[in-house]
């Protein structure tokens, strides 16, 4: 009998800890819960602590509280310029509203992610569809991001109850079949300077190499110019020393003279020279005394 009673104790003990357990729950800094009734939410202001619920009646959903990102696909965009752009882009957001999160996703965070993306899409566009290219790649790019990540939070909190932390484009391409006539356009232009550039190495060229000739023109004038005065001045320098000489023994300077003109005249075998017999010209070969 007392051993029926101790293990009647017994499983009423199992029984008790097994509802506690099922029933107890923590909820922890980092999440967000809610509770709910046969599938109703019916409470979801849970602070981090330690709290009770009723088994088989209540269920608990958690949420992770912290920021999540959404990484979108690549999407194809049309600029006020209706050049397509090829727009990588991510967010940033928390959940702010339990309830309301999990009543529009019906708690599948994959939902949120996807209605996030579409809506990050749709700002994306509209605002890409009023701005060119430059605009959207630096001249406004911050502006842009800020304005969309505002009316995005707004949006979201009502419709999704999530906080929209931030919106940034990872990366604007264009497409493959508007890259290469981009590539060529770019190509031309590169070429255009190019061209510009060695017109004007050319022109730069010209110059420094006519300012080289004028200057070789003024260098030889005026080497040919002193080398003329020099030569002027040994010529009279010459014939200063000539005439001194000539002063002092005009015999010899006949015929230092008449030997020159020798030398000068018969440099070649095939040369002639046709003058009188009675020339001055062989006086010196006729007499050694030139008489």
């Amino acid at each position: 009998m007392n051993n029926n009673k101790s293990l009647f104790i017994l499983a009423l003990v199992l029984i008790g800890l097994l509802v506690l357990s099922s029933s107890a729950f923590v909820v922890k800094e980092t999440e967000k819960a809610v509770l709910l009734r046969f599938g109703e939410v019916v409470r979801t202001d849970y602070e981090p602590g330690l709290y009770f619920k009723m088994p088989l009646v209540n269920q608990l959903r958690k949420f992770d509280a912290r920021i999540q990102t959404v990484d979108s696909q690549p999407v194809r965009m049309l600029n006020s310029e209706n050049k397509f752009m090829m727009v990588d882009s991510y967010a940033k957001y928390r959940i702010f509203d339990v309830g309301r999160f999990y009543v529009a996703t019906r708690g599948d965070e994959r939902n949120a992610v996807r209605l996030l993306a579409e809506q990050i899409n749709n700002r994306l566009r509209n605002q890409f569809g009023v701005r060119d290219l430059h605009e959207v790649v630096s001249g406004q790019r911050d502006e842009l991001m800020a304005e969309i990540t505002k009316n995005l939070n707004e949006s979201a909190q009502k419709d999704l109850g999530v906080e929209v932390v931030d919106v940034r484009v990872k990366r604007i391409d264009l497409p493959p079949e508007v890259s290469e006539s981009v590539f060529q356009r770019m190509r031309a232009g590169r070429e255009l300077q190019a061209r510009d550039h060695r017109a004007k190495g050319q022109e730069a060229s010209e110059r420094i190499r006519a300012n080289a000739d004028r200057q070789k023109v003024v260098i030889e004038a005026e080497a040919y110019r002193k080398a003329e005065e020099l030569r002027g001045a040994g010529d009279a320098e010459a014939a200063k020393i000539y005439a001194q000489a000539y002063s002092a023994n005009p015999e010899f300077y006949r015929f230092s003279r008449s030997l020159t003109a020798y030398k000068e005249s018969f440099k070649d075998k095939s040369d002639m020279l046709l003058v009188e017999p009675d020339s001055q010209f062989f006086r010196y070969l006729k007499d050694p005394e030139g008489k």
